[in-house]
């Protein structure tokens, strides 16, 4: 059998507390436990420079394997993968991690559930588990049970529950798949009914929790089942007992090949998750924001009107030092591995605007269990001050340059969100002087942005202050209601970007060479943006060209990383990334046709 190849062909699993990346073959081949920044349990996505390894997998490999569909049941996150040879003969299986309510709370264990069945004929299979600890140095100790494995680690204990012959399991020897099996890895807690009923309660449990959870959104009409493969991941990608959304479930999937782009993406970035609690509110699914606004309180409380760095552990963790982890070699053996991310020590500041955005329709919006009140407006007029103080000072911008400060334009920009929403809540609590005070802030940062960042050279909005780099981020100008789309100004800028920055339908996010070069590979986010822009200027008809045109570039089933590498159409960077999956709901709301023109 050959060694399958690492791809981003995979798809994910989880339920708010978990996740799991799962390949084509139905594989494990990432997962951290018990937290999405965790160390991971099953690491072999970052450890296949010769193919997916043994080690470091969770997988149930079929005799003869040919070929494989998967698939998502409608309207889950409950994934199903079948598994054929060359005869026909084959196997499904069944992954998810439980998510339901019971006892009036949410049952979100940390728990991976795989069910297998044959499909046809007398399918023979092996089931492989090999957790590791310490990134992949620690090998467990393995304590054997009536009906279950424990794998002991430096970090904890995992439990195996199953019903397939242990001796088989732990030795990894084919055997014959009669009857259906389950495989229950997660904490080391004694199941309280038998394996294959809890396994079967949990999925129909499950399944119903999520098509409910579906069925409350207001979808567009065209590319539902787009808006809605992209809420579920936003919605795994949210830490819930925290309320932290995450940037993406990985790290160090290159930006590009052999170009050493490679970051832990596995933390909350007060910037995406913004955006992430924007596009689900769109589609009136406000609960993620509930719980996400828990989490930005204290990271605005515990600044204290100071410093907020651009991104927090999913525990409030303040220090992320970056490290590479040596002993493994990288996707597809591009390295390095890194864990941390350096950009906490960076000033960038467009995050006070971000903070005030991500809370500002908690002050607005009656359906919440908690709105915002005075005092929330008063802590998030400490986040203004920064904002106005910083507002033309330079930094590290939204891209995270290591090597230079500049004024960036997306910087500013964002401290002008943040004095003009300000100005906008004050008028909620009748509070006259306040909306004056920080509407005439908001005006003056915007007059100095139109002067400042305007190049008549490029005949665009630059990307910092006296600059003439074009840079994507400026399209963000129209959308947070900074400019007119129809400006002329606006539109001379989306002419000139395009020219610049794009390959087709696919957009880089700038031209000047950064701390590596110049960007190899097309950043999704930005192409989503064009869109976003191109239809508030009335071209409507060639946004809906592109849109289709990066819908087609999603994996099977429907998921996309950060990056894309415009010649072969192929996935690069941390996977599922939440920007590109915001882009896919914010592009569907914003081109889709109303409801009204077919019911």
């Amino acid at each position: 059998m050959s060694v399958p190849t690492a791809s981003l062909d995979a798809a994910l699993i989880g339920n708010c507390a978990i996740s799991a990346l799962v390949d084509q073959r139905g594989a494990v081949v990432w997962c951290c436990m018990p937290r999405f920044d965790g160390d991971p349990i099953f690491h072999a996505l970052l450890d296949s420079a010769q193919g997916l390894p043994q080690d470091g997998i969770l997988c149930v490999e079929l005799e003869g394997f040919a070929r494989s569909e998967q698939a998502y049941d409608p309207g889950t996150a409950v994934l199903r993968t079948r598994l054929y040879d060359a005869a026909g003969e084959g196997i499904e299986i069944v992954d998810f991690c439980p998510r339901f309510f019971t006892r009036d709370r949410a049952f979100r264990p940390t728990q991976i559930v795989r069910r297998v069945r044959p499909l046809v004929g007398h399918p023979r299979v092996r089931c492989i588990v090999r957790p590791r600890g310490e990134w992949g140095t620690a090998a467990p100790q393995i304590t054997r049970g009536s009906n279950h494995l424990r794998f002991v680690l430096p970090a904890g204990v995992l439990r195996l529950n199953t019903n397939a012959p242990l001796t088989y399991v732990l030795d990894g020897t084919w055997f014959s798949l009669q009857v259906p099996v389950s495989l229950l890895l997660g904490a080391d807690e004694t199941l309280s009914a038998g394996i294959e009923e809890t396994a079967r309660e949990f999925e129909e449990q499950t399944t119903l929790y999520w098509r409910h959870w579906t069925r409350r959104l207001a979808l567009p009409l065209e590319w539902q089942d787009a808006v809605i493969r992209s809420a579920i991941t936003l919605k795994l990608c949210q830490f819930e007992e925290t309320g932290a959304i995450v940037a993406a479930m990985t790290t160090s999937i290159p930006e590009a090949p052999n170009t050493q782009r490679n970051w832990d993406y596995r933390y909350c970035w007060l910037r995406d998750a913004f955006f992430v609690v924007r596009a689900l509110n769109s589609l009136s699914e406000v609960g993620t924001m509930e719980d996400y606004l828990r989490w930005l309180n204290d990271v605005v409380r515990g600044a204290r009107g100071g410093h907020v760095q651009p991104l927090y552990g999913i525990g409030l963790e303040k220090t992320l030092t970056e490290r590479f982890v040596p002993n493994l070699s990288g996707y597809r053996g591009m390295g390095p591995v890194r864990v941390g991310n350096q950009a906490f020590e960076h000033f960038q500041y467009d995050v006070y605007g971000n903070v005030v955005l991500g809370a500002s329709q908690a002050f607005f919006d009656h359906r919440l269990l908690r709105r915002a009140d005075l005092r929330d407006f008063i802590e998030l007029e400490g986040m203004g001050e920064q904002a106005w103080r910083f507002h033309d000072q330079p930094d590290a911008g939204m891209w995270e340059l290591r090597t230079r400060a500049r004024v960036h334009t997306s910087s500013s920009l964002m401290c002008w969100a943040a004095c003009d929403r300000l100005a906008k809540i004050a008028t909620v609590f009748g509070k006259s002087e306040r909306n004056a005070f920080w509407r005439a802030r908001a005006d003056a940062i915007r007059s100095k942005i139109l002067e400042q960042s305007w190049s008549e050279q490029r005949q665009a909005f630059v990307e910092s202050f006296g600059g003439k780099d074009l840079d994507a981020s400026v399209l963000l100008m129209a959308e947070v209601g900074f400019i007119e789309p129809r400006d002329p100004r606006f539109v001379k800028t989306v002419q000139a970007l395009e020219d610049t920055l794009c390959d087709g339908p696919f957009m880089r996010r700038y031209e000047a060479p950064d701390d590596f070069g110049k960007p190899e590979t097309a950043f999704n986010v930005c192409s989503f943006w064009r869109i976003d822009a191109l239809a508030r200027i009335g071209r409507t008809a060639q946004a809906r060209e592109i849109f289709e045109a990066l819908m087609a570039r999603r994996n099977h089933v429907g998921l996309l990383s950060e990056d894309l590498k415009v010649d072969s159409g192929e996935l690069w960077g941390n996977f599922p990334q939440t920007y590109s999956m915001v882009g896919v709901i914010n592009g569907a709301v914003r081109l889709s046709q109303p409801w009204d023109v077919m019911v």
